[in-house]
């Protein structure tokens, strides 16, 4: 009997879904769909969880996101077999490398070769029968040792995706044929898109994967070696953390920045394309976004408090401020609490650069937002100057930051809501509503929510250096 693993692949940045998209909080983690309320991640294994012989599943993801995959799942009361996490972005071979190593390791005793499942952690999926029926049909072919990619029937020349061709003609209609890969095609221009697009070998590329690990191990032994090496070495000298494991950063950076596509899939004589024709689409975009959201009768995709007037094919989401939109069209406005983005819809591949330039700018709204998460909740930025910074900050119940100090502020905190259990130096001090203490220049501090309700404070910070850096921790129970 097969035994099926989910890989989720949660790596990524989501650049181009910028300004709701950014390296702190990337688009998997965000509800982008109106469908549930559950995030991009958590839709990506909620799919597929009543598959047979279905697993827990190991997650891949960036070592500054580790809490909230873990509070995400926790959402959905699954506890993944494993949560590892990257020291850097190193692409698909490396990641998928690791999964396959582990799911081995893990294995071994058992005498099981599972099969894996790859799947990236920000698709949408609209008929998930037919996606599940997809992946059911895969199977037998992955028991006989082949490697299965998906490939999804195109609906329009798009020159976002890549393209697989197959080395005869598929149809999407027909489940159960798969069929060899003869070649892959990297994003393509629009002349060339269009050719591709009106023949029946050419496929995009899902980047969804289907393979026993001592499969795709095999092919990596003979076409990457190196790879396979590295991260033999990274994961031996890995180390739990908590309910995470963390990858050697020095072997894991040895390896190539390199797809499992180009590693392996354009090299191997065991590849094999199956149709997918369930509704995928990969979110790249607010374009995209727009083409899978719910429409008014002029075409408007509206999330938040918005007035439309004589506007047409837009996309508008807004958090808090109210928006008017009169005589527009093709338009995407996106608000959030920090930066606002106008454009015409048909640039929404330009995003991506206009993110690259933010950063090579420093300018800090390119990567991060005003709400950062932490593993003990969330705060918000409200306002500041060189010499002072108010935040919001909302502490679970149970939770305590570390035990901590600064070399270059003070602080001011102020009880909003909830009970504040509060450690200055050696001094305990209990707050409610209203209540309020103030924490010197270098003085030991930590802050503590006791109660089973949510802790909210305002904190007022003064000094000559206000950054998230100037922090000493002695004591921190999430390993920080």
């Amino acid at each position: 009997m097969h035994k099926i693993i989910p890989i989720i692949l949660a790596g990524g940045t989501g650049s181009r879904l910028w300004p709701l998209s950014r390296e702190s909080f990337p688009k998997q983690f965000l509800h982008l769909t109106e469908d549930d309320n559950s995030t991009m991640l958590q839709k990506t294994y909620k799919r597929i969880e009543n598959l047979e012989n279905l697993s827990k599943p190991i997650i891949i993801c960036n070592e500054e996101h580790r809490f909230i995959v873990g509070d995400q799942m926790r959402d959905i009361n699954i506890d993944p077999l494993a949560i590892i996490l990257e020291p850097l972005r190193r692409n698909t071979a490396p990641a998928i490398t690791v999964a396959a190593l582990k799911a081995i390791e893990d294995h071994i005793q058992d005498n099981i070769d599972p099969i894996l499942m790859i799947l990236s952690s920000d698709h949408y999926i609209e008929d998930i029968n037919k996606f599940k029926n997809s992946i059911e049909n895969s199977i037998k072919l992955a028991d006989e040792g082949n490697l299965i990619i998906f490939g999804v029937l195109p609906t329009h020349p798009a020159t976002s995706y890549g393209y697989i061709k197959s080395k005869n003609n598929l149809s999407a209609n027909n489940d159960f044929f798969a069929n060899k890969v003869d070649k892959f095609i990297e994003k393509p221009d629009l002349k060339t898109a269009n050719s591709l697009f009106k023949e029946k070998k050419y496929f995009w590329n899902s980047g969804m994967f289907i393979f026993k690990a001592s499969s795709i191990l095999k092919e990596l032994y003979k076409f990457a070696p190196e790879i396979v090496s590295n991260c033999k070495e990274c994961l031996n000298k890995s180390k739990v953390d908590l309910d995470f494991i963390r990858l050697d950063k020095a072997s894991f950076s040895e390896c190539s920045n390199v797809s499992i596509d180009i590693a392996v899939f354009e090299k191997t004589k065991k590849a094999y394309v199956l149709p997918l024709n369930c509704g995928w689409d990969d979110i790249g975009s607010w374009e995209s976004l727009w083409n899978i959201s719910k429409k008014d009768s002029y075409g408007n995709s509206i999330k938040g408090k918005v007035l439309i007037n004589q506007t047409s094919t837009s996309l508008i989401r807004g958090e808090e401020k109210l928006i008017v939109s009169l005589g527009l069209k093709d338009i995407m406005i996106i608000d959030t609490k920090d930066a606002l983005l106008v454009a015409n819809k048909n640039f929404s591949q330009e995003i991506k650069n206009i993110v690259s330039t933010l950063n090579k700018k420093k300018i800090k709204e390119g990567k991060e937002h005003k709400k950062m998460h932490r593993p003990w909740g969330h705060y918000i930025s409200i306002e500041e100057s060189n010499s002072w910074k108010i935040k919001k900050i909302s502490v679970n119940p149970g939770a305590s930051l570390s035990l901590q100090m600064h070399k270059c502020r003070s602080e001011h905190w102020i009880v909003v809501e909830g009970n504040a259990k509060i450690q200055i130096d050696d001094e305990i001090k209990f707050l409610s509503k209203n209540q309020s203490a103030f924490i010197p220049i270098e003085s030991k501090h930590r802050l503590s929510n006791p109660s089973k309700s949510p802790l909210v404070l305002i904190e007022v910070q003064t000094g000559d250096y206000l950054e998230e850096d100037d922090i000493i921790r002695f004591d921190d129970i999430y390993g920080r």
